[in-house]
């Protein structure tokens, strides 16, 4: 089964969408990997950043959160045509296929209350369920900017935990935060194997307080920390713009080279076995990490 490995930050503007894209790209581009993107943020950016209109998509990821059937009400996102199919559209790049996300992601909340008891549950039952995920190396998802249901059912279906982490103090503050939420899903939703894979500093500047920053966050995830650091690329924003990925777009610039090591090293984590241990009172990882 394919490794699920979920991009987290409960700060808006970590970069977090871009690095599931180009990631992504690179895993399929560059590694020969398959890999399945999926959008559960309502902004429905993924999908944008690789070229496709996600407003005139009839099926999107509100299908994996809601049940199959509920009434003449709800719009034609919410209907999932046939138990286990996930609503995937391929991408222009090879073996990259993604669920792609829109404004009807934003109306979850009010749904999922009604539906069921327990409606963080269903993404993790969809994904299980489905005899399309085997055929995916690796299935990333892009969380939304806040943590909440969506966030919740991210976690307790995914086996890993990408923290994109902006050098800024406030930033900084919101990683430990993750922890304590990682840490929950671990424990109160049965998810044990639940682990922080990587923390990957971006937007780096050459400041004193970025260099401060980046040293807490050495202390703080001795063994987590990305050896990559992403700083400002304007060829990334380029792309994006354009509704393409780094490495179609300039393959040769820095950021390309930095989203390549990071997608590499993403891919010779997956089989660290050892997790942060989280001290409660400190908000930190202590000793090995996986």
């Amino acid at each position: 089964m394919p490794r699920r490995i979920a991009f987290i930050n409960e700060k808006g503007g970590s970069g977090k969408t871009t690095l599931v894209a180009n990631l992504a790209a690179h895993l399929c581009l560059r590694r020969g990997r398959r890999v399945l993107g999926i959008d559960m943020d309502p902004q429905g950016h993924l999908g944008k950043c690789l070229g496709i209109d996600v407003r005139a998509q009839r099926r999107t990821s509100i299908e994996l959160l809601v049940d199959s059937v509920l009434g003449s009400a709800a719009p034609a996102t919410a209907r999932t045509a046939v138990p286990g199919d996930l609503p995937t559209i391929g991408t222009r790049i090879r073996n990259l296929d993604i669920v792609v996300s829109n404004k009807s992601l934003a109306l979850y909340p009010a749904w999922a209350g009604a539906e069921r008891s327990e409606p963080t549950g269903r993404l993790l039952e969809v994904l299980d369920d489905s005899t399309q995920l085997a055929q995916y190396d690796f299935v990333l998802f892009d969380a939304p900017p806040s943590f909440g249901s969506i966030t919740l059912s991210i976690l307790r279906a995914c086996d890993e935990v990408v923290i994109p982490v902006p050098l800024t103090y406030l930033a900084l503050e919101g990683s430990a935060e993750m922890l304590r939420t990682v840490e929950l899903v671990r424990t109160r939703y049965d998810n044990p194997g639940l682990r922080v894979t990587m923390v990957i500093p971006t937007f780096h500047r050459r400041t004193k307080l970025a260099a401060e920053i980046l040293g807490q966050l050495q202390r703080q995830f001795p063994k987590e920390l990305a050896q990559t650091v992403v700083g400002y690329h304007v060829k990334i924003d380029e792309a994006q713009s354009r509704g393409r990925t780094i490495f179609e777009y300039a393959p040769n610039d820095k950021g390309a080279h930095a989203m390549a090591a990071l997608a590499e090293e993403l891919e010779a984590r997956g089989c660290e076995p050892e997790e942060p241990r989280f001290d409660e009172s400190e908000g930190t990882a202590l000793g090995d990490a996986g």
